[in-house]
């Protein structure tokens, strides 16, 4: 595959897949998880970051249970909500419970605390829990929640997540949440058959990831979402390092399953 520039020109595109049972994976009984990077226990000198990218970590947390407080500096933080509730509470005085299609996002700064729990005691939470470096140290705490909804990413790209020096500074709802780092992300639910093409959002060298999100604990052995790039498979909870990406150019999904697959893009410089 290769990515299709403004002036008619190609660059040849290097996709390498990422399996999801190919990720680091731990199963504590109340946290079933698995990291794309290394973290925690998880350590694979080969993934330990891409691009600003540090964590994209699959986390269930069982019924009644969570993280406790904890402390977090310089990195931004952000949670996507799959299904379920997370309770976010922080030393900034924030206190709210999350649910399906909120983002709730935290620059670390010069340094916060806070706990992540499942109150809900008839359902376990599932959620993406993600971090980069950011481009400027020292920045002072700051904590954002917005929800996008199923139907702002049906079938189309929805920018969720974007650099300062891009962005818009608005901040309607319907608008992308501001970090200090060269990174955009992205997030469509894409039914059967259909395609997406994301244009890059900045001319020079681009990395891209992209991660299918699972809909339960292993990846469904037939059948379940998937999505093509070039000529890569993706399925349930598989990634994919996509490398020699030049702007202004195009990169296409397409929807290659027999459900709907959501799918986070995420543009960022080398």
């Amino acid at each position: 595959m290769a990515t299709t520039a403004s002036n008619g020109t190609s660059a040849p595109l290097k996709i390498t897949k990422r399996p999801w049972n190919a990720r680091g994976h731990a199963d504590h009984g109340w946290l079933y998880t698995f990291h794309t990077f290394s973290f925690a226990s998880y350590y694979d000198p080969q993934y330990e970051d891409f691009g600003p990218l540090r964590v994209i970590n699959e986390d269930r947390v069982e019924k009644g249970t969570g993280f406790g407080t904890h402390s977090h500096a310089e990195f931004l933080i952000w949670s996507y909500i799959v299904k379920g509730e997370l309770e976010h509470k922080d030393s900034m005085g924030n206190l709210e419970n999350l649910r399906r299609g909120e983002i709730q996002f935290t620059s670390a700064g010069t340094g916060i605390r806070h706990s992540e729990y499942c109150r809900n005691k008839k359902e376990d939470v599932h959620f993406l829990q993600i971090w980069a470096k950011p481009n400027v140290r020292g920045l002072a705490p700051s904590y954002k929640t917005r929800k996008y909804t199923d139907e702002m990413k049906q079938d189309k790209l929805l920018r969720i997540m974007e650099s300062v020096d891009r962005h818009s500074g608005k901040d309607g709802e319907t608008e992308p949440i501001p970090m200090h780092a060269d990174v955009s992300m992205s997030a469509s639910i894409l039914s059967p058959g259909q395609k997406v093409t994301h244009e890059l959002v900045a001319e020079g060298d681009r990395k891209v990831y992209l991660h299918v999100v699972m809909s339960d604990r292993t990846q469904p052995k037939h059948g379940g979402a998937k999505i093509r790039v070039g000529d890569v498979e993706l399925g349930e909870g598989d990634g994919a390092f996509v490398r020699g990406a030049k702007g202004p150019g195009k990169i296409e999904v397409e929807s290659a399953g027999e459900k709907p697959a959501e799918v986070l893009l995420f543009d960022m410089g080398p």
